[in-house]
């Protein structure tokens, strides 16, 4: 007689400022779960203002795996992600608990729960190209790599060194497109994935009083303590962290800078959008609705009821506000 198989894993995805860790927090406590984050800057110790990062007393007890893993010097790795959050994955399941992914991070949603393996490193030709990158300009690369792997030219903007860079290394060491080892759409961990949608003004404003609450709370010192031993390029890129070391540096006043920060948040909403929007395995909800965790739980339900099917589609793709 097989073992019972483990609980579909819920995942609650889409754009900053919707209320992901909010639904995610009560799915758990309904469906007797813990949560895994798959917020790339809610790994890092410390960030925690800037990333909208539940405190512990606001968790109500609830497990909370993946948060504050890293030190702020160093840098994120999706590949790291992935092995350590299945791990979490499968310990959950293992004391019989429902796992809840939470997290706007697309790749690491999809390094996750989706069949993703990554190409290794060689830091020779990590270096060479970076070396080619300073010499005679990114566009020199990207102009390569158009010719190489067209498609993936077009999804990385040609002013993206590091995006670029790592592209060209891996068709190097695997004599194959980069496009080749991005993930499809198959889940290598059953899943639900129950995406916020918002109606863009609407999302425009939370995001507006979200950055005057992080100001509020405290987001420059913040970031002034974690600038003492240095922050890695992943850290310091984050959004919110960026734009306050610039102030730091001189270069933006405070009002530039929290302008900046909104801008910066916004952006990231259109990003995550598009990224979450192509998936067509997303079920996606009105983060306005006042009902939202018990439609969200009728999801679960339902794709509990057909689990044999989960992962095949239907929901409607999305575009921010639609």
């Amino acid at each position: 007689m097989s073992a019972p198989r483990p609980p579909l894993v819920v995942a609650v995805v889409g754009p900053t400022a919707t209320g992901k860790s909010d639904l995610g927090l009560a799915l758990a406590e309904a469906l007797d779960g813990e949560v895994v984050n798959a917020d790339a800057m809610q790994l890092y110790r410390g960030m925690d203002i800037g990333t909208a990062k539940l405190t512990p007393a606001e968790r109500r007890g609830v497990p909370h795996h993946q948060l504050d893993v890293l030190d702020v010097t160093e840098d994120a790795s999706v590949a790291r992600y992935q092995h350590e959050a299945r791990e979490d994955l499968a310990a959950i399941a293992g004391r019989g608990r429902r796992s809840v992914v939470v997290g706007g991070s697309g790749l690491y949603v999809r390094a996750l729960l989706d069949r993703l393996e990554f190409p290794g490193t060689d830091a020779q030709v990590r270096a060479r190209l970076g070396e080619r990158a300073e010499q005679h300009g990114t566009r020199h690369l990207h102009d390569e790599l158009a010719r190489l792997d067209p498609a993936a030219a077009i999804a990385i903007g040609p002013a993206n060194t590091r995006r670029i860079v790592r592209a060209l290394e891996v068709i190097e060491i695997t004599g194959r497109p980069y496009t080749a080892n991005l993930p499809e759409q198959v889940y290598e961990v059953p899943a639900v994935q129950i995406g916020l949608d918002c109606d863009r003004a609407v999302l425009d404003a939370r995001i507006e009083a979200r950055v005057d609450r992080m100001w509020d709370e405290g987001l420059v010192e913040e970031t002034l303590g974690l600038t003492v031993h240095g922050m890695s390029r992943t850290a310091a890129r984050a959004v919110g962290y960026a734009e306050v070391l610039a102030l730091v540096r001189g270069e933006l006043d405070e009002q530039a800078a929290r302008d900046a920060v909104v801008a910066g948040t916004r952006r990231l909403a259109r990003k995550q959008m598009t990224w979450f929007g192509r998936d067509p395995r997303i079920h996606w909800l009105d983060a306005r609705d006042g009902d939202l965790v018990a439609h969200a739980l009728a999801v679960v339900a339902a794709a509990d009821a057909g689990a044999g099917t989960v992962g095949d589609g239907g929901a409607p793709r999305r575009t921010l506000g639609s």
